[in-house]
């Protein structure tokens, strides 16, 4: 009975699956080895290494906001899963508070913060300092990665420390280990699987991104995800458009492969360095 039962419940999520999942990539594979008539082709698929050095550039990006998104949700998280649990509770509050607006908000608000004539550059004219060129730069899209997608960082990272067995800790301190050596040898390894996904959840979307490039970027930065937009809704190039987004979506595979691969790594051997 048990069993029919769960053969039940699962039967809505595995439509959704092929629903939203498998066919949406089945139609990426085939408009990606097609031609606009439909006939197999690999006209889009040719002209994918043109667009090597954008994709590189993508990942740089990706990798520069992920890197600093870490190092600055560490520390936070570590530091704040210390405290009370109803200090934590606010704390959490207000770390999730910005993805409750819209993420075009969140954008925009930051265009009237970096601007010409935005809050930072009215403060240094009113100094009687020069402005400064903040918007349409690539640190103007890497701050913006790093707004959007911070909370996606901190919050596995939280998770896993907040679960952290004290008695590890004060057992390593007994042992006469420094705060340096506690963190190094207990507290960093056991956190690695909140590291892990915390980095896959910032770094996935942080290459794909399109729309944080375009309104902070000005168009002066061209990554992978502006170009599928663009093949997709002006130049009505589904076939380019997909074989790129295959092309992405391979890249983000790998990069999932490799950050599994380390998780189970960690899973089997991995724990506290001695």
């Amino acid at each position: 009975m048990k069993t029919k039962l769960t053969k039940l419940l699962d039967k809505p999520y595995l439509v959704w699956s092929v629903l939203f999942i498998v066919v949406p990539l089945i139609m990426v594979a085939y408009y990606s080895f097609t031609d606009r008539s439909g006939n197999f082709s690999l006209t889009a698929i040719s002209q994918i290494p043109s667009y090597i050095p954008t994709i590189l550039l993508s990942v740089l990006y990706g990798l520069a906001a992920t890197v600093i998104c870490l190092v600055i949700g560490y520390p936070f998280a570590y530091i704040f899963s210390k405290f009370t649990l109803n200090r934590q509770r606010t704390i959490m509050l207000l770390v999730m508070l910005p993805m409750w607006m819209n993420f075009l908000i969140r954008t925009y608000s930051w265009m009237t913060i970096l601007g010409d004539t935005g809050i930072i550059n009215t403060v240094l004219t009113s100094l009687g300092l020069e402005p400064v060129k903040l918007l349409n730069t690539g640190g103007a899209v890497i701050l913006g990665m790093v707004y959007n997608f911070l909370p996606y960082m901190i919050l596995p990272i939280y998770s896993v420390i907040s679960k952290m067995d004290n008695s590890l800790i004060e057992a390593a301190q007994d042992l006469g280990s420094s705060r340096f050596q506690v963190m190094k040898r207990v507290v960093l390894p056991l956190s690695v699987p909140g590291i892990l996904s915390g980095v896959t959840m910032v770094f996935v979307p942080c290459v794909s991104t399109f729309y944080i490039t375009q309104k902070l970027g000005g168009g002066q930065i061209v990554l992978i995800g502006d170009v599928i937009e663009t093949q997709f809704q002006s130049a009505n190039n589904y076939n380019l458009g997909a074989a790129l987004s295959f092309v992405l979506m391979i890249l983000i595979l790998i990069c999932l492969g490799v950050m599994n691969y380390f998780g189970a790594d960690d899973d089997n051997g991995g724990g506290v360095v001695i």
